[in-house]
């Protein structure tokens, strides 16, 4: 889109500005700073549609509606092998935390809350300031992949086997 705008800006331009290059050059610097102000208003008018253009998205046959492609500069993504029983220690997000399981059972625990389990293919996610484990089963090896949205995490203390097994830390 905006290679098509400028195309047209100077296809549209052009023709003129070469038709009065003569006279303006016998005009002085009068001539020159008014070709540097209209030069500065297309600029500042391709520079207004670029940016509207990239707002709005062109038609996309592979979405319905405005669909908009976010920046990702922030959020990180990361992928562990936990073999049979396997877990993070306690630890949080401070913009929180998205665990999917690619191959195998994901656990998770949660303070204050039940022990999960989610099949491969399952999700969870975890909001900002939670404090949180995760990892594999006892009697099966996990494939997770973890997204983050920016932020630190604040690593806590090593997840207890009584934690793991659901029996304390409730």
């Amino acid at each position: 889109m905006d290679k098509q705008i400028w195309r047209l800006a100077v296809r549209m331009w052009r023709p003129a500005f070469l038709a009065r290059r003569s006279r303006i050059a016998a005009k002085g610097a009068a001539g020159h700073l008014r070709i540097g102000v209209a030069a500065a208003i297309v600029a500042a008018g391709l520079g207004t549609l670029s940016l509207a253009s990239a707002q709005q998205p062109a038609s996309d046959p592979n979405f319905t509606g405005v669909v908009t492609a976010m920046d990702v500069k922030d959020v990180t993504a990361g992928r562990r092998r936990f073999d049979p029983g396997a877990r993070t220690a306690w630890h949080s997000h401070d913009k929180g935390q998205l665990i999917l399981s690619e191959s195998g059972r994901l656990r998770t625990g949660r303070r204050g809350e039940a022990i999960k389990e989610y099949p491969s293919g399952g999700s969870e996610y975890t909001g900002p300031n939670v404090e949180h484990w995760h990892g594999a089963t006892p009697g099966e090896a996990l494939v997770q992949v973890n997204i983050q949205f920016g932020g630190t995490t604040k690593w806590l203390m090593k997840t207890t086997d009584a934690e793991y097994a659901g029996k304390a830390g409730k």
